[in-house]
């Protein structure tokens, strides 16, 4: 049975002792045998893999774990695969730009998950965050696509973030580094869980914060959709999120400030993150992102996550003011509409103009150089 509200407290400390046995038993075994050529190895042979393909040229135990892996979630039905597909047709550009943003920053503000990410590597040192979007915005491009929960595609992928998450496990257990009794167990199933969190009920409450509407079946799509990516993360059938956006809401409301707290790795990261943006989005139209991002996250965790405040901190202003404001920014890029009247969403233009652009840093970053097969140090340590 998947969290409760009620039960969720409990659920999660007995989950920040486990990992992903399976995965983390195959992992551990292919490096040490070098039956796959060590860590970035391993990612570029699970990262060429398709659905129904033929394995017999992987080592047996790999064939046989993404065998096993296939197995849909109980009670998975065609009605939730409507649900969620419905969801994307609907808000398709603006979610995914806004997992890529208020998503990420919010997974910073877990400590051990900041201090997670920026030892192995994913996001900081000389690499920059490239290779940490490059992983998520696999997931992301592949969530929204139709027949994607049908034809096995983003299972195949979710599996492959699995096998990234249990190498982590590796790297900081083979490091002995990692202080357990503090942290609990490296990639936990609570940080697996806390994360599907994030990326779906807190993504929800962004979207509400920016004035965009999302019906109340729409917002079950979502979580149906998390629900399915989760099982296939390998978090257990009792950790997984409920197919109730209702319930998410409550038990993340509940649980956030007990999980998000303010840490110099989660502030490390969303510096290079906004750098990062400024590619896609550069001069005064990037001040705009990055204040809607700020208006979607809320200043409370915008600055425990580091984000800068600017003029255009839309948060304190009338809606028709901060309109004027945005429009008259970018010139071609954000102008160029009749002035509007009191009660519009000020957000309206940049969120159509970001998420476009946000596509574009997607695509960059899972093309793009060395990034197009995203690798992982082969022990801690990121350059700092």
């Amino acid at each position: 049975m998947p969290l409760t509200a009620q039960y969720v407290a409990q659920e999660l400390e007995a989950a920040n002792k486990t990992g992903d046995p399976e995965a983390d038993e195959l992992v551990s075994e292919l490096i040490d045998n070098r039956e796959v050529d060590g860590v970035n190895a391993l990612f570029r042979t699970i990262g060429t893999l398709k659905p129904g393909e033929d394995r017999s040229h992987l080592p047996p135990r790999l064939a046989e774990f993404l065998k096993k892996a296939e197995a849909e979630p109980p009670g998975w039905t065609a009605a939730d695969v409507r649900a969620a597909e419905k969801f994307f047709d609907r808000h398709r550009g603006e979610v995914s730009m806004l997992q890529g943003t208020v998503g990420l920053i919010g997974t910073y503000l877990s400590p051990t998950g900041a201090f997670t990410l920026r030892s192995t590597g994913r996001l900081g040192g000389v690499q920059g965050p490239g290779r940490r979007l490059s992983q998520s915005s696999r997931l992301f491009i592949d969530m929204d696509k139709k027949g994607a929960m049908t034809d096995g595609t983003l299972a195949a992928n979710v599996t492959k973030v699995r096998l990234v998450h249990a190498s982590v496990r590796q790297l900081h257990k083979k490091s002995g580094k990692w202080d357990h009794a503090k942290w609990g167990e490296p990639v936990s199933q609570k940080y697996t869980t806390g994360a599907a969190c994030v990326f779906s009920t807190q993504i929800l409450q962004a979207m509400g914060n920016l004035g965009i509407d999302v019906s109340k079946d729409d917002a079950h799509g979502f979580i149906c959709a998390w629900h399915y990516v989760g099982h296939y993360l390998g978090t257990p059938d009792k950790w997984l999120l409920p197919k109730d956006a209702d319930e998410v809401k409550r038990l993340w409301n509940q649980e956030r400030d007990k999980e998000w707290q303010k840490s110099d790795d989660g502030v490390f990261m969303t510096e290079q993150a906004v750098e990062y943006y400024k590619k896609f989005l550069p001069g005064p139209s990037h001040d705009a992102f990055i204040a809607m991002v700020r208006t979607a996250l809320t200043d409370k965790y915008a600055d425990m996550a580091g984000l800068p405040r600017s003029v255009l901190d839309f948060a304190a202003e009338p809606l028709a003011a901060g309109h004027e404001v945005v429009s008259g920014l970018g010139g071609g890029l954000f102008g160029g509409l009749a002035e509007k009247a009191t009660g519009v969403n000020p957000y309206k233009e940049i969120l159509g103009v970001a998420s476009s652009a946000f596509r574009e840093m997607e695509h960059y970053a899972v093309t793009h150089d060395q990034d197009d097969q995203p690798q992982m140090h082969q022990e801690l340590g990121d350059d700092r």
